[in-house]
This record gives C-alpha cells, sequence and structure tokens, in this order.
C-alpha cells in the first residue's frame, strides 16, 4: 500500500443481476421511495441510514498541522472512513467544505443530514467547533459528535484512570496541567472536572488561563477561567510543571525537555499528544523521570488516540437511536475502554488501536 494512495470506494451489497436489478433500482426502488414519503422514520429501515456517518471538516485544524484547508483534509477523513468501517461497521462518507464560515457550514451540514445516521465533525478550528456543533445538536435529530473534543477527552480519560492506577494516586487529589486550550484541550479539562480532578491549570498559547490572566479570551476559555487553576497561577507551562502529578499535551510540538518533567512529582503521568510530533517525546518524557508516558503515535507504547473512541460511540448511537452523546455515555466509555486493560502497567494502559474489542466495548455503554 501507498500513502498517497486513495484509500476507500463504495461497494454494493449485493452482486447486480437481471434478476435483482427491478428490486436494487427501478422499479422497485419507487416502492420504498412510497413508503419512507408516507413514513419517514422508514428512512432507517429501508435505506444505509441506519449505518451510516458524514465525517465532516473544513480543513481549518488539520491534525496538529493547522488550516491547510479541505483539498488536504480530505486524506484524513478518509483514514477515518477506513477506521469506522474496519472497526465498527459503519459505512462513513468523507465530505469537506470549501468554506469555514460558521453558517455556511451549519446550513450545509443541516442540508446533507437526511442522508445520514450521524454527523462526525473533524478538524475544524476552536472556538468556531463549539458554536457549530452546538447548533447541529440542538437542529438535527441525529447525534452530532466533534471527534476533536469529545474522542479526545474520552480517550484522555480513559488512559489517566489505568496511569493514576500504576502510579497509584487519586485524580481528585492529582494536579494536572494541560497545554492547549483549543477543540481537544477544553473538552479533555471538561470531562476530567466531571470525572472528579479538582485542581487543573489550562494554559492556551498565551500564558495560563484564569479570570485575571492574559490569556487569549473567548467564550469558551472564559468558563473555563471559571473552573480552573484555582490559586490563580500565573507563571509559565515550565513552571507549573513543579509538583505537578499529570501534564496533559494537546497543544504543539516541542514544548518540553526531560528536565521539565524532573521538576514534576514523583510518579508523573505525561501524554503528549500533538501529532504528529508531541511536546516531547516518549524518550525525553521517560528519561525526565515520568512512570508513565503516553503520544498519539503507533511507534511507542500507550497510543492514545481518539480511534479508540469515534467507531464504537457512533455503532452504538447508530444501534440505539442515540440522539444526545452525554458526558454519562463519554465517561462510561473511557470507562469501558480502560477497563479492557485487566492489569495496567507504565507501558500498557489503553488497549491497542487495533484491538477488535474496543469497538463493542463502547457501544455497549449505550
Amino acid at each position: 500500500m501507498k500513502i498517497f494512495d486513495r484509500k476507500i470506494e463504495i461497494r454494493s451489497r449485493y452482486k447486480l443481476t437481471k434478476h435483482n436489478l427491478p428490486i436494487i433500482y427501478t422499479p422497485g426502488v419507487a416502492e420504498a421511495a412510497k413508503a419512507v414519503a408516507k413514513n419517514k422514520k422508514k428512512i432507517f429501515d429501508y435505506t444505509w441510514k441506519n449505518n451510516s456517518v458524514a465525517i465532516v471538516s473544513d480543513g481549518s485544524a488539520v491534525l496538529g498541522l493547522g488550516n491547510l484547508g479541505p483539498e488536504a483534509a480530505l486524506p484524513v477523513m478518509e483514514g477515518k472512513a477506513v477506521l469506522f468501517k474496519e472497526l465498527a461497521n459503519v459505512d462513513a462518507v468523507p465530505i469537506v467544505l470549501a468554506t469555514q464560515n460558521t453558517e455556511k457550514i451549519v446550513e450545509t451540514v443541516k442540508n446533507i443530514a437526511p442522508a445520514f445516521g450521524g454527523i462526525n465533525l473533524e478538524d475544524i478550528s476552536a472556538p468556531r467547533c463549539f458554536e457549530i456543533e452546538k447548533r447541529l445538536i440542538a437542529e438535527l435529530n441525529i447525534p452530532v459528535f466533534h471527534d476533536d473534543q469529545h474522542g479526545t477527552a474520552i480517550v484522555v480519560l480513559a488512559g489517566l484512570i489505568n496511569a493514576l492506577k500504576v502510579v497509584k494516586k487519586n485524580i481528585r487529589k492529582a494536579k494536572v496541567v494541560v497545554s492547549g486550550a483549543g477543540a481537544a484541550g477544553i473538552a479533555t479539562t471538561k470531562l476530567l472536572l466531571r470525572y472528579g480532578a479538582k485542581n487543573i491549570i489550562v494554559f492556551d498559547s498565551w500564558g495560563p488561563i484564569c479570570p485575571r490572566c492574559a490569556y487569549n479570551r473567548n467564550d469558551a476559555k472564559a468558563e473555563l477561567a471559571k473552573v480552573t487553576n484555582r490559586d490563580n497561577f500565573m507563571g509559565n507551562l515550565r513552571e507549573a510543571l513543579h509538583g505537578a502529578d499529570v501534564f496533559v499535551g494537546v497543544s504543539a510540538k516541542r514544548l518540553l525537555k526531560a528536565a521539565d518533567i524532573s521538576k514534576m512529582n514523583r510518579g508523573s503521568v505525561v501524554f503528549a499528544m500533538s501529532n504528529p510530533i508531541p511536546e516531547i517525546t516518549y524518550k525525553e518524557a521517560k528519561f525526565g523521570g515520568a512512570a508513565v508516558a503516553a503520544t498519539g503515535r503507533s511507534d511507542f507504547p500507550n497510543q492514545i488516540n481518539n480511534a479508540l473512541v469515534f467507531p464504537g460511540i457512533f455503532r452504538g448511537a447508530l444501534d440505539t437511536r442515540t440522539r444526545l452523546i452525554t458526558d454519562k455515555i463519554k465517561v462510561r466509555a473511557a470507562e469501558a475502554i480502560a477497563g479492557l486493560v485487566k492489569s495496567p502497567k507504565s507501558d500498557r494502559i489503553v488497549p491497542e488501536v487495533l484491538d477488535r474489542r474496543v469497538a463493542k466495548a463502547v457501544a455497549d455503554v449505550f
């Protein structure tokens, strides 16, 4: 297989013959069309809607590479479509939009929604992604899930549940430092707080977030400022790591060195997940004294990757016709993923991405 190659195609579930042509196409499809016109709920029975997801991106936040545009986003969306099908048997269609206007994105997704059973928003930059998701959840009758936010949050929580078991620490007492206040960082912080974390400091590119801090302000960060950084810490990221128990990086490459990790508490946990190059490499984090280190990469232990989440989330939502993916479901999904690792170790806190048990375990929480 080549890197520069198309990854997906659409195939019929049936071999086309002269005998089934009248059923697959005209005149048979007319009967299905009339039945759906009479009762729109029948679309789930007579079409692929009960197993289909649109993966929608505007290319404004592609991986950790930035605003590359819709064309450059397409290979990523194709890759996700492969994972949807292979891991959860969900038919996913990559759709990249030639606009980064919030109103136009919302309108477009609403207009294409009748063909799909769910909407996976992907690689849309903050803070626009928050409004886009919020509005689509309110205005559509199918599940909408921004994977960069909630997929990341769920898999981080899953990894942290087991990492804290390894180092024998309680999330309620742990000092957590989060680097990155975009879609992933904000959603992750909110879910960690929901799970019981009490002491979190979040950094954006300007510095720490707090009511008195000079952070790059928007409504999502203003909300975060009210519930994090309880001591109004105003130093830099490296200083915040002094006496910290957990570092979660969803920001930018090469922000930290081994010496910074050495300032953390004994039994430190380091999740450096910027892709493709993390905030600190796995080897550097371990050299700095991290008891548990993880990245988003597949070439080192502990790959904290959204692929552990989104296939099962949509499998479960489609199977149960769940419209709203709540925080309760997200926590249960994280616990289900963590629970597949029966005896967590420093180099194994989450299942492998291709572990076929994961999607089913996540789907079963619905």
